[in-house]
């Protein structure tokens, strides 16, 4: 073997690593956000009637960026001791109208 073909082999196993690693890496961050989900879920569960869920579980599947957001500001009061009992789904819907009458403002823009 000549000196290429040595630099060729190290180069291929250098980028055989390289893949290795960056594939553990996103293994990792998967396992991560897996865990982080089934958390989110677990907390969900706790603070939520079986109602609430469901309507929520709909939205995220009209609305997933509402969804989202109102399911992290649940699980920020939650972890804040501030929900004191599990939330009906009328004070769900009562949440989600506040939202959408903030998100929803029409603007005219007239030239």
């Amino acid at each position: 073997m000549d000196e290429r073909e040595l630099e060729e082999i190290r180069r291929r196993k250098l980028l055989e690593l390289q893949r290795q690693r960056e594939l553990e890496e996103l293994r990792r961050q998967q396992e991560i956000q897996r865990q982080i989900e089934l958390q989110k879920r677990e907390i969900l569960r706790a603070i939520l009637e079986p109602e609430a869920r469901e309507r929520l579980a709909r939205l995220k599947l009209a609305h997933p960026d509402i969804a989202e957001a109102v399911e992290n500001q649940l699980i920020a009061l939650a972890q804040a001791g501030r929900i004191k009992q599990k939330i009906t789904d009328e004070v769900l819907v009562s949440i989600l109208r506040q939202i959408s009458a903030k998100k929803r403002e029409p603007r005219i823009i007239r030239k």
